[in-house]
């Protein structure tokens, strides 16, 4: 079966182009979703409009692509989690724990599907992929540290600070 798209559909092509694709699928799916049209004489004469306006939204989609992937590759992003001695994780960072927390520090709306591949479970820095488009997947950086050394960090210059006031005092 001849279909001509009206939208660009993920793995098969773009909008105004004609494609020929098994009847079940053009006749169950794509023409009752509205994706796709029968390719007819008539309906070839609209292709055309539907090619200039598919063009100028892919446009619009690739500029804001291009600027949200400039925000996310300057995102990092830092958890802190119970680990042993080898620094595995007592459980895992989960990729939707980095997608929503992603999301809060860009004010954005990505799926939480299309963010990394599987959770964390090691100490460490790690680059997630940002899975927006075939052309743009940004990466981010996720620092997972040890949650029993985190009061240790936070002690660590109040003690100093205590040192150097003494030493102060004792001048």
């Amino acid at each position: 079966m001849k279909v001509l798209l009206k939208v660009d559909v993920e793995n098969l092509g773009f909008a105004g182009e004609v494609f020929n694709v098994a009847d079940g699928y053009g006749r169950n799916f794509l023409i009752p979703n509205e994706l796709a049209v029968k390719a007819t004489p008539k309906v070839m004469k609209q292709a055309e409009v539907w090619r200039k306006r598919a063009e100028t939204r892919r446009a619009e989609i690739r500029a804001e692509y291009e600027a949200l992937a400039a925000r996310i590759k300057e995102v990092t992003l830092t958890f802190t989690a119970r680990a042993g001695e080898t620094g595995k994780l007592y459980g895992s960072i989960t990729m939707a724990q980095v997608a929503d927390a992603l999301n809060e520090a860009l004010g954005t709306e990505i799926d939480r599907r299309k963010v990394g591949v599987e959770p964390l479970r090691q100490l460490g820095k790690h680059p997630i992929v940002v899975r927006l488009s075939g052309d743009f997947q940004p990466e981010l950086t996720v620092i997972v540290a040890d949650e029993a050394e985190q009061p240790e960090a936070v002690e660590a210059p109040a003690a100093e600070a205590e040192e150097l006031e003494v030493v102060a005092a004792a001048e």
